[in-house]
């Protein structure tokens, strides 16, 4: 459906426009650029209230003002008041191009609808896990009830801050059938009828992500998480806050908190840390049997482990910006679970941000070592140099 650029009608039949406060009564649209040499897909933008200049973001729609279509969004309400303040959207941008979207206040159903593919939760039924997922991959953590058992040495209980890696391979959520068939006795996520499995082993690792603090040569872990809130579920994003008792690094007195973010399309989570009492991190991945290949790239900001992985093979990584990212390293030690791979990242104004995830072959997602290897250069290229969002004025 073509709008005219110019003078419109106030009120279309389901569409209205959004204009500035102009004598032309321009629409209000937005242009996203591409400025690297490579399509660029499943990268989320976030639109708020305040960059749009409006008040209320309720009822609004994203349409590509050349094809007349609508993208599929999503809503987010990030400071629990109630009222959304940030829409999301995932435009796709051919290398060295750019997108001219208008934004319409919607009356009538005309956006398309998607599945809930990005879904997160607590889990008070497999003790308190917290459980998150897209088309891609999933993941969980462990709670303060877990720790509570482990400490009082019921082997129900799970003493660990490090991330454990749900191996799905169908684009269909799975966490509560695995969940349900495993607590009601008909299944096990531990056995693999066709979509997945979970055979990834983490103990007191830090699986996928997890992180520690460095002092001299030794490495500090925290606990349990012991607070947590979902934010937004949806078809585009996955988003929730945990929270961490403060623990204590050679001295260092650390506190911590995180968003977690899981957008469709991605094979990564975004970890956006707020920390006190260090100025650097290290994140890591279990190096599991030390069977597998350590592999980096300072200048790209990454470090992967490639290994062997039952009847399959498995890498994880973690990814941050090239500011970030300091360097990486092995920290292989006889102690049961605790030989990880790092990423070392600096701590800026109490916050840290990276990335970190996985690629099954089983999925058939990524083949070779070598083709997880270039995902991983792509996604830092994408997160370096992110696309260009700016208001047509």
């Amino acid at each position: 459906m073509n709008i005219s650029k110019t003078l419109i009608p106030c009120l279309l039949t389901g569409i209205t426009v959004l204009t500035a406060c102009s004598k032309k009564e321009k629409p209000l649209s937005i242009k996203v650029e591409n400025t690297l040499n490579i399509d660029r897909t499943f990268e989320t933008i976030e639109l708020s209230n305040t960059f749009l200049k409006l008040e209320r973001l309720d009822n609004i729609g994203i349409r590509n003002s050349q094809t007349g279509d609508f993208v599929v969004t999503q809503m987010v309400d990030t400071n629990a008041d109630g009222l959304s303040d940030q829409i999301l959207f995932q435009p796709q941008l051919s290398a060295n191009s750019e997108i001219i979207y208008d934004i319409v206040s919607i009356t009538d159903t005309i956006t398309p609808k998607a599945e809930t593919v990005c879904y997160s939760r607590f889990v008070p039924e497999r003790t308190d896990d917290y459980a998150w997922e897209n088309d891609k991959v999933a993941f969980r953590v462990y709670g303060p009830t877990a720790q509570k058992l482990a400490e009082e040495g019921d082997p129900a209980g799970t003493l660990s801050s490090g991330v454990d890696a749900w191996l799905k391979r169908v684009s269909y959520p799975v966490i509560d059938k695995w969940y349900k068939e495993t607590t009601e006795g008909t299944g096990s996520y531990h056995q693999d009828t066709g979509e997945g499995l979970d055979n990834f082993h983490v103990g007191v690792s830090r699986g996928v992500g997890g992180i520690a603090a460095k002092i001299d040569s030794m490495f500090y872990i925290s606990k349990n998480y012991t607070k947590w809130k979902t934010i937004t579920n949806g078809p585009i994003r996955t988003s929730f806050y945990l929270e961490y008792e403060t623990w204590n690094a050679a001295g260092h007195v650390i506190s911590e908190s995180r968003i977690i973010n899981l957008d469709r399309g991605n094979n990564l989570s975004k970890f956006t840390l707020t920390i006190n009492g260090i100025q650097d991190i290290y994140a890591g991945l279990t190096l599991h049997e030390k069977d597998g290949k350590v592999s980096g790239n300072t200048n790209m900001g990454w470090v992967s482990y490639w290994q062997p992985h039952g009847d399959s093979e498995l890498g994880t990584a973690i990814v941050a910006d090239k500011n970030t990212f300091l360097a990486f390293e092995t920290y292989d030690t006889e102690a049961k679970d605790l030989s990880n791979a790092f990423a070392h990242l600096k701590v800026e104004n109490n916050q840290v941000v990276y990335y970190a995830g996985f690629g099954w072959k089983k999925s058939n997602q990524f083949e070779t070592k070598e083709q997880w290897e270039n995902y991983l250069n792509t996604f830092s290229e994408c997160i370096n140099t992110p696309l260009k969002v700016s208001l047509v004025e």
